[in-house]
Protein backbone atom coordinates (compact mmCIF):
# COMPACT_ATOMS: atom_id res chain seq x y z
CA UNK A 1 0.00 0.00 0.00
CA UNK A 2 1.18 3.85 -1.05
CA UNK A 3 1.42 5.66 2.22
CA UNK A 4 0.69 9.05 1.49
CA UNK A 5 1.80 12.29 3.83
CA UNK A 6 -1.39 14.11 4.85
CA UNK A 7 0.80 16.96 5.76
CA UNK A 8 2.43 17.47 2.13
CA UNK A 9 -0.81 17.09 0.66
CA UNK A 10 -1.63 20.22 -1.34
CA UNK A 11 1.53 22.25 -0.45
CA UNK A 12 2.23 24.74 -2.77
CA UNK A 13 5.43 24.59 -4.02
CA UNK A 14 8.54 27.19 -4.11
CA UNK A 15 7.25 28.54 -7.47
CA UNK A 16 3.91 28.54 -6.88
CA UNK A 17 4.41 30.34 -3.21
CA UNK A 18 6.57 33.15 -4.67
CA UNK A 19 4.93 33.17 -8.34
CA UNK A 20 4.00 36.98 -8.38
CA UNK A 21 7.66 37.65 -6.95
CA UNK A 22 9.80 35.56 -9.24
CA UNK A 23 7.13 37.72 -12.41
CA UNK A 24 8.36 41.06 -10.71
CA UNK A 25 11.99 39.67 -11.04
CA UNK A 26 11.47 38.54 -14.65
CA UNK A 27 10.01 41.62 -15.27
CA UNK A 28 13.08 44.05 -14.24
CA UNK A 29 15.12 41.47 -16.14
CA UNK A 30 12.84 42.22 -19.34
CA UNK A 31 13.31 46.15 -18.61
CA UNK A 32 16.72 45.96 -18.51
CA UNK A 33 16.87 43.76 -21.59
CA UNK A 34 15.13 46.37 -23.46
CA UNK A 35 17.56 49.41 -23.13
CA UNK A 36 19.91 47.17 -25.33
CA UNK A 37 17.91 48.45 -28.42
CA UNK A 38 17.31 51.79 -26.60
CA UNK A 39 21.08 51.94 -26.58
CA UNK A 40 21.06 51.09 -30.28
CA UNK A 41 18.92 54.22 -30.87
CA UNK A 42 21.72 56.21 -29.44
CA UNK A 43 23.97 54.59 -31.78
CA UNK A 44 21.26 55.44 -34.77
CA UNK A 45 20.75 59.04 -33.55
CA UNK A 46 24.68 59.17 -33.65
CA UNK A 47 24.88 58.22 -37.25
CA UNK A 48 22.30 60.63 -38.43
CA UNK A 49 23.79 63.40 -36.78
CA UNK A 50 27.07 62.62 -38.36
CA UNK A 51 25.27 62.46 -41.87
CA UNK A 52 23.69 66.09 -40.66
CA UNK A 53 27.16 67.28 -40.21
CA UNK A 54 28.70 65.62 -43.43
CA UNK A 55 25.54 67.67 -45.27
CA UNK A 56 26.15 71.17 -43.47
CA UNK A 57 30.38 70.61 -44.02
CA UNK A 58 29.61 69.74 -47.75
CA UNK A 59 26.89 73.10 -48.10
CA UNK A 60 29.55 75.05 -46.06
CA UNK A 61 32.42 74.40 -48.31
CA UNK A 62 30.83 75.35 -51.53
CA UNK A 63 29.09 78.47 -49.62
CA UNK A 64 31.56 79.44 -46.50
CA UNK A 65 32.47 78.05 -43.78
CA UNK A 66 31.83 79.97 -40.21
CA UNK A 67 33.41 83.11 -40.51
CA UNK A 68 35.95 84.67 -37.71
CA UNK A 69 36.64 88.32 -38.45
CA UNK A 70 40.24 89.47 -36.91
CA UNK A 71 41.68 93.12 -37.62
CA UNK A 72 42.48 95.16 -39.06
CA UNK A 73 45.87 94.97 -37.89
CA UNK A 74 49.62 97.12 -38.64
CA UNK A 75 52.56 94.62 -39.44
CA UNK A 76 55.86 96.77 -40.08
CA UNK A 77 59.01 94.55 -40.37
CA UNK A 78 61.89 95.52 -38.80
CA UNK A 79 65.49 94.20 -38.87
CA UNK A 80 66.30 92.33 -35.76
CA UNK A 81 69.71 91.02 -36.42
CA UNK A 82 72.11 91.66 -39.14
CA UNK A 83 70.18 89.83 -42.12
CA UNK A 84 67.34 89.04 -39.61
CA UNK A 85 63.94 90.58 -39.74
CA UNK A 86 60.56 90.28 -37.28
CA UNK A 87 57.57 91.67 -37.70
CA UNK A 88 56.11 94.76 -35.17
CA UNK A 89 52.85 94.17 -34.71
CA UNK A 90 50.14 97.25 -33.80
CA UNK A 91 46.43 97.17 -33.15
CA UNK A 92 43.58 100.00 -34.01
CA UNK A 93 43.43 102.73 -31.34
CA UNK A 94 39.38 102.49 -32.56
CA UNK A 95 37.64 99.88 -34.47
CA UNK A 96 34.20 99.79 -35.17
CA UNK A 97 32.04 97.14 -37.23
CA UNK A 98 28.49 97.86 -38.50
CA UNK A 99 26.86 94.52 -40.28
CA UNK A 100 23.52 93.61 -41.73
CA UNK A 101 23.12 89.49 -41.71
CA UNK A 102 21.20 87.99 -44.87
CA UNK A 103 20.74 84.84 -43.50
CA UNK A 104 19.46 81.63 -45.97
CA UNK A 105 18.38 78.11 -45.48
CA UNK A 106 19.87 75.71 -47.39
CA UNK A 107 19.23 72.38 -48.34
CA UNK A 108 20.76 68.89 -48.56
CA UNK A 109 18.73 66.07 -48.83
CA UNK A 110 16.71 66.07 -45.95
CA UNK A 111 18.66 68.42 -44.00
CA UNK A 112 18.60 71.94 -43.40
CA UNK A 113 22.04 74.34 -43.30
CA UNK A 114 21.64 77.69 -42.12
CA UNK A 115 23.99 80.19 -44.18
CA UNK A 116 24.68 83.84 -45.05
CA UNK A 117 25.45 86.87 -46.51
CA UNK A 118 26.48 89.65 -44.74
CA UNK A 119 27.19 93.46 -45.55
CA UNK A 120 30.24 94.87 -43.24
CA UNK A 121 32.07 98.15 -42.72
CA UNK A 122 34.87 98.31 -40.70
CA UNK A 123 36.36 101.58 -39.61
CA UNK A 124 38.46 103.21 -37.41
CA UNK A 125 41.79 104.60 -36.27
CA UNK A 126 45.85 103.51 -35.80
CA UNK A 127 47.53 105.50 -33.38
CA UNK A 128 51.16 106.21 -34.02
CA UNK A 129 53.13 103.60 -33.92
CA UNK A 130 55.24 103.30 -31.09
CA UNK A 131 58.46 101.19 -31.90
CA UNK A 132 60.18 102.61 -28.68
CA UNK A 133 57.62 100.71 -26.62
CA UNK A 134 58.36 97.68 -28.69
CA UNK A 135 62.46 98.66 -27.64
CA UNK A 136 62.56 98.68 -31.92
CA UNK A 137 64.80 101.54 -33.21
CA UNK A 138 62.85 103.56 -35.72
CA UNK A 139 65.74 103.53 -38.09
CA UNK A 140 65.27 99.83 -38.06
CA UNK A 141 61.87 99.85 -39.22
CA UNK A 142 61.46 98.98 -43.04
CA UNK A 143 58.24 101.32 -43.93
CA UNK A 144 57.63 100.52 -47.25
CA UNK A 145 57.22 96.69 -46.35
CA UNK A 146 54.27 97.77 -44.05
CA UNK A 147 50.93 96.13 -44.80
CA UNK A 148 47.34 96.29 -43.07
CA UNK A 149 45.90 92.36 -42.55
CA UNK A 150 42.76 91.38 -41.99
CA UNK A 151 42.32 87.56 -40.83
CA UNK A 152 39.41 85.47 -42.10
CA UNK A 153 38.54 82.11 -41.30
CA UNK A 154 37.20 80.97 -45.19
CA UNK A 155 38.51 82.97 -47.95
CA UNK A 156 36.00 81.56 -49.89
CA UNK A 157 33.56 83.40 -48.65
CA UNK A 158 34.62 86.49 -50.04
CA UNK A 159 32.07 88.19 -52.75
CA UNK A 160 33.43 91.74 -53.47
CA UNK A 161 36.65 93.28 -54.09
CA UNK A 162 37.67 94.09 -51.19
CA UNK A 163 39.86 96.79 -50.10
CA UNK A 164 40.17 99.71 -48.30
CA UNK A 165 40.43 103.70 -47.67
CA UNK A 166 43.41 104.45 -46.06
CA UNK A 167 43.74 108.12 -45.17
CA UNK A 168 41.22 109.03 -47.84
CA UNK A 169 43.39 106.72 -50.86
CA UNK A 170 42.05 103.81 -52.00
CA UNK A 171 44.33 100.68 -52.10
CA UNK A 172 42.79 96.69 -52.89
CA UNK A 173 43.60 93.68 -50.85
CA UNK A 174 45.23 90.86 -51.69
CA UNK A 175 45.15 87.02 -50.83
CA UNK A 176 47.19 85.74 -47.92
CA UNK A 177 48.44 87.25 -45.05
CA UNK A 178 52.86 87.42 -44.92
CA UNK A 179 54.01 86.31 -41.65
CA UNK A 180 50.77 83.62 -41.62
CA UNK A 181 52.13 82.65 -37.84
CA UNK A 182 50.20 85.75 -36.71
CA UNK A 183 46.95 85.10 -39.10
CA UNK A 184 46.72 81.56 -40.71
CA UNK A 185 44.19 82.79 -43.42
CA UNK A 186 43.13 85.98 -44.34
CA UNK A 187 43.91 89.34 -46.79
CA UNK A 188 46.72 92.41 -47.18
CA UNK A 189 47.55 95.35 -49.06
CA UNK A 190 50.76 97.28 -48.58
CA UNK A 191 50.09 101.15 -47.17
CA UNK A 192 52.51 103.73 -47.64
CA UNK A 193 54.46 104.95 -43.95
CA UNK A 194 56.66 107.32 -44.39
CA UNK A 195 58.89 109.02 -41.78
CA UNK A 196 58.55 113.32 -41.77
CA UNK A 197 60.72 115.07 -39.43
CA UNK A 198 57.90 114.79 -36.79
CA UNK A 199 58.09 111.24 -37.06
CA UNK A 200 55.46 108.69 -38.44
CA UNK A 201 51.34 109.88 -38.38
CA UNK A 202 48.19 108.37 -36.78
CA UNK A 203 46.38 106.76 -39.83
CA UNK A 204 42.66 106.05 -40.19
CA UNK A 205 40.93 103.68 -42.32
CA UNK A 206 37.51 101.96 -44.04
CA UNK A 207 37.23 98.99 -45.11
CA UNK A 208 33.79 97.12 -47.33
CA UNK A 209 33.54 93.58 -47.29
CA UNK A 210 31.08 91.50 -48.33
CA UNK A 211 31.35 88.13 -46.75
CA UNK A 212 29.76 84.82 -46.86
CA UNK A 213 29.42 82.13 -44.52
CA UNK A 214 27.40 79.27 -42.73
CA UNK A 215 26.76 78.76 -38.88
CA UNK A 216 28.13 81.63 -37.42
CA UNK A 217 29.79 85.13 -37.57
CA UNK A 218 32.41 85.67 -35.03
CA UNK A 219 34.59 89.18 -34.50
CA UNK A 220 38.01 89.58 -32.56
CA UNK A 221 38.22 92.66 -30.39
CA UNK A 222 41.59 93.88 -31.73
CA UNK A 223 40.84 97.70 -30.82
CA UNK A 224 41.63 99.69 -28.09
CA UNK A 225 37.87 100.44 -28.08
CA UNK A 226 35.98 97.36 -30.50
CA UNK A 227 32.23 98.26 -30.73
CA UNK A 228 30.13 95.75 -32.99
CA UNK A 229 26.92 96.53 -34.35
CA UNK A 230 24.80 93.60 -36.02
CA UNK A 231 21.09 93.57 -37.36
CA UNK A 232 19.58 90.90 -38.94
CA UNK A 233 16.07 88.85 -40.11
CA UNK A 234 17.34 86.47 -38.20
CA UNK A 235 15.10 85.57 -35.33
CA UNK A 236 16.75 82.51 -33.10
CA UNK A 237 20.57 83.97 -32.42
CA UNK A 238 22.33 82.37 -29.78
CA UNK A 239 25.54 85.06 -28.75
CA UNK A 240 28.63 83.30 -27.90
CA UNK A 241 31.92 83.73 -27.09
CA UNK A 242 33.90 85.94 -24.45
CA UNK A 243 31.06 88.01 -24.50
CA UNK A 244 27.51 88.94 -24.75
CA UNK A 245 26.28 92.17 -26.55
CA UNK A 246 25.58 95.46 -24.33
CA UNK A 247 22.45 95.59 -25.96
CA UNK A 248 20.28 93.38 -28.03
CA UNK A 249 16.83 93.12 -29.18
CA UNK A 250 15.42 89.74 -30.62
CA UNK A 251 11.85 89.62 -32.49
CA UNK A 252 9.76 87.92 -34.58
CA UNK A 253 11.14 89.54 -37.47
CA UNK A 254 15.12 89.36 -36.69
CA UNK A 255 17.56 90.42 -34.10
CA UNK A 256 19.37 93.41 -33.29
CA UNK A 257 23.05 93.39 -30.99
CA UNK A 258 25.72 95.77 -29.95
CA UNK A 259 29.10 94.95 -28.28
CA UNK A 260 31.65 97.04 -26.91
CA UNK A 261 34.49 95.95 -25.55
CA UNK A 262 38.07 97.60 -24.51
CA UNK A 263 41.11 96.32 -24.55
CA UNK A 264 41.35 95.89 -20.65
CA UNK A 265 39.05 92.95 -21.30
CA UNK A 266 41.30 91.17 -22.77
CA UNK A 267 44.53 89.50 -22.79
CA UNK A 268 46.64 90.60 -25.08
CA UNK A 269 48.34 94.24 -25.97
CA UNK A 270 48.14 96.64 -28.42
CA UNK A 271 51.29 96.12 -29.87
CA UNK A 272 53.86 93.05 -29.76
CA UNK A 273 56.56 91.65 -31.78
CA UNK A 274 55.93 88.29 -33.73
CA UNK A 275 52.97 85.94 -33.08
CA UNK A 276 53.68 86.05 -28.82
CA UNK A 277 49.47 86.60 -28.80
CA UNK A 278 46.60 84.55 -29.53
CA UNK A 279 44.29 87.14 -31.01
CA UNK A 280 41.00 84.68 -30.78
CA UNK A 281 41.27 84.44 -27.03
CA UNK A 282 38.56 86.73 -26.82
CA UNK A 283 36.52 86.42 -30.00
CA UNK A 284 32.76 86.68 -29.79
CA UNK A 285 29.52 86.87 -31.74
CA UNK A 286 26.34 85.41 -32.85
CA UNK A 287 25.61 81.80 -34.15
CA UNK A 288 22.19 81.29 -36.48
CA UNK A 289 20.74 79.00 -34.03
CA UNK A 290 18.31 75.99 -35.76
CA UNK A 291 15.75 75.49 -33.10
CA UNK A 292 13.87 72.28 -34.42
CA UNK A 293 17.51 70.17 -33.98
CA UNK A 294 15.35 66.98 -33.97
CA UNK A 295 18.62 65.05 -33.19
CA UNK A 296 19.34 66.71 -29.91
CA UNK A 297 15.79 66.42 -28.81
CA UNK A 298 15.41 62.55 -29.41
CA UNK A 299 18.51 62.30 -27.73
CA UNK A 300 16.98 63.64 -24.59
CA UNK A 301 13.56 61.60 -25.19
CA UNK A 302 15.68 58.37 -25.42
CA UNK A 303 17.03 58.63 -21.98
CA UNK A 304 13.92 58.64 -20.52
CA UNK A 305 12.96 55.27 -22.14
CA UNK A 306 13.94 53.34 -18.97
CA UNK A 307 11.41 55.30 -17.20
CA UNK A 308 8.45 55.11 -19.70
CA UNK A 309 8.92 51.00 -19.98
CA UNK A 310 9.92 50.69 -16.04
CA UNK A 311 6.50 52.59 -15.45
CA UNK A 312 4.43 50.72 -18.45
CA UNK A 313 5.61 47.01 -16.96
CA UNK A 314 4.50 48.15 -13.72
CA UNK A 315 1.40 49.23 -14.42
CA UNK A 316 0.60 45.48 -15.87
CA UNK A 317 1.90 44.07 -13.04
CA UNK A 318 -0.37 45.53 -10.54
CA UNK A 319 -3.24 44.96 -13.21
CA UNK A 320 -1.87 41.32 -12.78
CA UNK A 321 -2.39 41.49 -8.59
CA UNK A 322 -5.33 43.45 -8.55
CA UNK A 323 -7.76 41.47 -11.05
CA UNK A 324 -5.68 38.11 -10.62
CA UNK A 325 -5.22 38.16 -14.57
CA UNK A 326 -1.98 37.23 -15.87
CA UNK A 327 0.26 38.78 -18.74
CA UNK A 328 2.85 36.55 -20.46
CA UNK A 329 6.34 37.19 -20.79
CA UNK A 330 6.25 37.17 -24.37
CA UNK A 331 3.82 39.87 -23.90
CA UNK A 332 5.41 42.14 -22.01
CA UNK A 333 8.36 41.69 -24.46
CA UNK A 334 6.14 42.81 -27.28
CA UNK A 335 4.98 45.77 -25.34
CA UNK A 336 8.13 46.99 -24.95
CA UNK A 337 9.87 46.72 -28.44
CA UNK A 338 6.30 48.78 -28.97
CA UNK A 339 7.40 51.34 -26.98
CA UNK A 340 11.36 51.18 -28.11
CA UNK A 341 10.27 51.44 -31.38
CA UNK A 342 8.25 54.85 -30.32
CA UNK A 343 11.97 56.63 -30.95
CA UNK A 344 12.86 55.41 -34.33
CA UNK A 345 9.57 56.35 -35.71
CA UNK A 346 10.45 59.99 -33.63
CA UNK A 347 13.63 60.16 -35.08
CA UNK A 348 12.45 59.49 -38.93
CA UNK A 349 9.75 61.70 -38.35
CA UNK A 350 11.96 64.77 -36.74
CA UNK A 351 13.80 64.79 -40.02
CA UNK A 352 10.60 65.55 -42.60
CA UNK A 353 8.57 67.09 -39.71
CA UNK A 354 8.88 70.22 -36.82
CA UNK A 355 10.04 67.96 -33.83
CA UNK A 356 6.03 68.25 -32.05
CA UNK A 357 4.43 67.30 -34.35
CA UNK A 358 6.51 64.20 -34.91
CA UNK A 359 6.36 63.65 -31.44
CA UNK A 360 2.69 64.18 -31.63
CA UNK A 361 2.30 61.24 -34.33
CA UNK A 362 4.54 58.84 -32.73
CA UNK A 363 3.08 58.95 -29.37
CA UNK A 364 -0.36 58.96 -30.60
CA UNK A 365 0.54 55.57 -33.00
CA UNK A 366 2.55 54.23 -30.10
CA UNK A 367 -0.09 54.21 -27.12
CA UNK A 368 -3.14 53.18 -30.31
CA UNK A 369 -1.05 50.15 -30.80
CA UNK A 370 -0.46 49.31 -27.10
CA UNK A 371 -3.93 50.10 -26.47
CA UNK A 372 -5.62 48.25 -28.63
CA UNK A 373 -3.15 45.31 -27.69
CA UNK A 374 -4.22 45.68 -24.48
CA UNK A 375 -7.71 45.28 -25.03
CA UNK A 376 -6.61 42.05 -26.82
CA UNK A 377 -4.68 40.33 -23.75
CA UNK A 378 -6.92 41.43 -21.18
CA UNK A 379 -10.40 41.33 -22.71
CA UNK A 380 -11.17 45.16 -20.66
CA UNK A 381 -11.59 47.85 -22.51
CA UNK A 382 -11.72 49.75 -19.27
CA UNK A 383 -8.20 48.12 -18.79
CA UNK A 384 -6.78 49.02 -22.00
CA UNK A 385 -8.05 53.07 -21.55
CA UNK A 386 -6.44 52.83 -18.58
CA UNK A 387 -3.05 51.66 -20.22
CA UNK A 388 -3.25 54.27 -22.98
CA UNK A 389 -4.37 56.99 -20.77
CA UNK A 390 -1.44 56.29 -18.53
CA UNK A 391 0.82 56.27 -21.27
CA UNK A 392 -0.68 59.64 -22.46
CA UNK A 393 -0.18 61.35 -19.16
CA UNK A 394 4.01 59.51 -19.32
CA UNK A 395 4.40 60.85 -22.73
CA UNK A 396 3.23 64.20 -22.33
CA UNK A 397 5.13 64.37 -19.25
CA UNK A 398 8.81 63.19 -21.17
CA UNK A 399 7.84 66.24 -23.63
CA UNK A 400 7.13 69.10 -21.17
CA UNK A 401 11.03 67.88 -20.06
CA UNK A 402 12.38 68.00 -23.01
CA UNK A 403 10.81 71.56 -24.10
CA UNK A 404 11.49 73.08 -20.90
CA UNK A 405 15.64 72.91 -20.71
CA UNK A 406 15.74 75.36 -17.68
CA UNK A 407 13.34 73.97 -15.73
CA UNK A 408 14.20 70.05 -16.70
CA UNK A 409 15.38 68.85 -13.40
CA UNK A 410 12.69 70.96 -11.47
CA UNK A 411 10.15 69.16 -13.37
CA UNK A 412 11.40 66.12 -13.58
CA UNK A 413 12.06 65.62 -9.83
CA UNK A 414 8.28 66.97 -8.84
CA UNK A 415 7.01 64.36 -11.83
CA UNK A 416 8.88 61.10 -9.88
CA UNK A 417 7.89 62.14 -6.94
CA UNK A 418 4.08 62.42 -8.28
CA UNK A 419 4.27 59.21 -10.20
CA UNK A 420 6.16 57.44 -6.77
CA UNK A 421 3.37 58.81 -4.85
CA UNK A 422 0.59 57.46 -7.20
CA UNK A 423 2.29 54.05 -7.45
CA UNK A 424 2.35 53.69 -3.74
CA UNK A 425 -0.90 54.54 -3.33
CA UNK A 426 -2.32 52.11 -5.29
CA UNK A 427 0.29 49.27 -3.89
CA UNK A 428 -2.25 49.68 -0.82
CA UNK A 429 -4.66 47.93 -2.39
CA UNK A 430 -2.61 44.86 -2.68
CA UNK A 431 -2.88 42.06 -0.06
CA UNK A 432 0.74 41.32 0.08
CA UNK A 433 -0.10 38.45 3.10
CA UNK A 434 -2.18 36.45 0.58
CA UNK A 435 -0.39 36.57 -2.42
Amino acid sequence: MEIVNPEGKGKPSFFEKYAYGIKALLIGILVLVLLIPAAMIMGLISEREQRQSEATGEVSGKWGNAQTITGPVLVIPYVSKPGETAIAVFLPEKLTINGELLPEIRRRGIYEVAVYGSHLQLSGSFPVPDAASLNIPVEALLLKEAYIAVGLSDMRGISNQAGVQWNGKSYFFNPGVPANILLPSGMHTRIPLEMSDSGLTASNFDINLELRGSGQLFFSPVGKTTAVNINSSWSDPKFDGAYIPVKHDVHAKGFAASWQVSNLNRNFPQSFTGSSHNLHAADFGVKLFLPADGYQQSTRAVKYAILIIGLTFLVFYFIELLQRTSVHPLQYILIGLALCIFYTMLIALAEQLNFSIAYLVAGLLTIGLVTAYTASILRSARMALGIGGTLTILYGFIYVIIRSEDQALLMGSLGLFIILAVVMYFSRRIRWAEL
